[in-house]
């Protein structure tokens, strides 16, 4: 039983010298969020919250702009996000919400695309009771593209 806990504890170590020598990757997005965004449930909450994660289903087609693309996710569960993928820097992923389930914006969340990276994804939006949301994608301040409002 001695040996085991010699040979654990070897490992253990050599898994944790090797980690402390690779150089992280972690992703540093940055959210901004506006209007009445977080008034609802799992707002401010990102896809993998528990109870959502292995939810959400792709709606609606892949939108591209300039190689980039564009999808919209959903969960009867909890609510919507967006997600960007094969982006350049300076663009964005962004997710409107609307409360009256017009095609007018009442809260927003979007993440930007990190340094190193090609993708974001947002928040979730809560677009449940009659709510409804899209995705949007934005580069340089200006939207390229965006998905039909669910």
């Amino acid at each position: 039983m001695r040996r085991r806990s010699l040979q654990t504890l070897l490992a253990a170590s050599g898994a944790a010298a090797l980690l402390a020598l690779t150089p992280l990757t972690t992703a540093q997005a940055q959210p901004f969020s506006g209007g009445n965004y977080g008034a609802y449930g799992f707002e401010g909450q990102y896809p993998t919250v528990g109870g959502c994660t292995g939810t959400f289903r792709q709606v609606g087609p892949t939108r591209t702009a300039d190689g980039m693309a564009l999808k919209y996710f959903y969960s009867d569960r909890c609510g919507s996000f967006a997600r960007i993928e094969n982006s350049r820097a300076n663009c964005a992923a962004l997710l409107e919400r609307s409360d009256s389930g017009a095609a007018r914006a009442d809260g927003w969340v979007s993440e930007t695309v990190d340094p190193g990276i090609d993708y974001a994804y947002t928040m979730i939006g809560n677009n449940l009771s009659g709510r409804v949301s899209r995705a949007v994608l934005t580069c340089d301040g200006h939207v390229l593209t965006s998905t039909n409002w669910y």
